[in-house]
């Protein structure tokens, strides 16, 4: 006999499978079955509901709403300020030169931040394009993603000093408010970072409102939700979007490998278009 305070079927868990799939393109398997009990038991006992087969009726009601909050609940958003450095490391010293170069007609560089998590990441290259791009110039960063939670989070820009490690005492300084009192050991972004970046919720399954010409796109350790087919028509829409040699930066973890073939590997996880 199960002690779980709900009842769980094989039912209950092929339904959440295609639900999550149809709405958002994440491919959950079977090692996830625990993670999705114990993250969606939290959301049913807060809306008073009796059963997982009640909650997916009210899912199912409820429509776009809740299916966020369904994402919501299942996908794990943990990172720093410049996880995996080489990454912003390649975009100062290589890629921001080149686009200064191309872009000089414009004076304008856009970067994209495909599934900005807690903002950690949209602010690192927030960070880089201060460092690297001369004043009179249009650079911004735009971050999205599916989760409406940590865009919130993201927007007002209030961290734990943790989030910083390996962030060097020069950046810390010019970059980040130390919180005093009762905001011990919390950072604020300062307002100058803030102004460069525009927040905002996009499903990557559905359209994309991008009125801008895109120069760079981030996006890392989004994908390893996503089966091989859901990778490949993302990336193959990564690359319409981005100008012939383009960059895409991925995560450790993922690869373009038989997946697509309109990037070729240049780097550790960094990508350029091809065609």
């Amino acid at each position: 006999m199960s002690d779980r305070e709900f009842e769980f079927t094989e039912k209950d868990f092929a339904r959440i499978k295609k639900l999550v799939y149809d709405f958002a393109g994440i491919d959950l398997n079977e090692s996830k079955k625990n993670l999705v009990y114990n993250r969606l038991s939290k959301r049913i006992r807060f809306l008073g509901l009796q059963s997982f087969r009640r909650y997916l009726d009210y899912v199912e009601e409820q429509g776009e709403s809740e299916f966020v909050n369904l994402i919501n609940s299942i996908t794990t958003n943990l990172t720093f300020f410049f996880r995996e450095n080489h990454h912003f490391e390649y975009l100062a010293n290589t890629v921001i030169p080149m686009l200064l170069q191309q872009n000089q007609t414009s004076r304008k560089l856009r970067i994209w931040s495909a599934g900005c998590s807690t903002g950690e990441e949209p602010y690192s290259l927030a960070i880089t394009l201060k460092e690297t791009v001369p004043a009179g110039w249009d650079a911004k960063v735009i971050a999205t993603d599916l989760d409406t939670t940590v865009v919130e989070t993201a927007l007002k820009g209030v961290y734990p000093m943790e989030r910083l490690k390996g962030v060097s005492e020069t950046r810390k300084k010019r970059w980040f408010l130390k919180g005093k009192g009762a905001q011990d050991g919390l950072v604020k972004v300062k307002s100058e970072l803030r102004d460069v970046i525009e927040f905002g919720q996009i499903n990557l399954m559905n359209e994309w409102p991008l009125k801008d010409k895109i120069d760079v796109i981030f996006c890392r350790n989004v994908v390893i939700y996503f089966d091989k087919p859901t990778q490949s028509k993302l990336f193959g829409r990564y690359a319409d979007l981005l100008p012939d040699h383009g960059h895409l930066f991925i995560g450790h973890s993922e690869s373009l490998y038989k997946v697509c073939d309109r990037f070729s590997l240049i780097g550790q996880t960094i990508y350029k278009k091809e065609y």
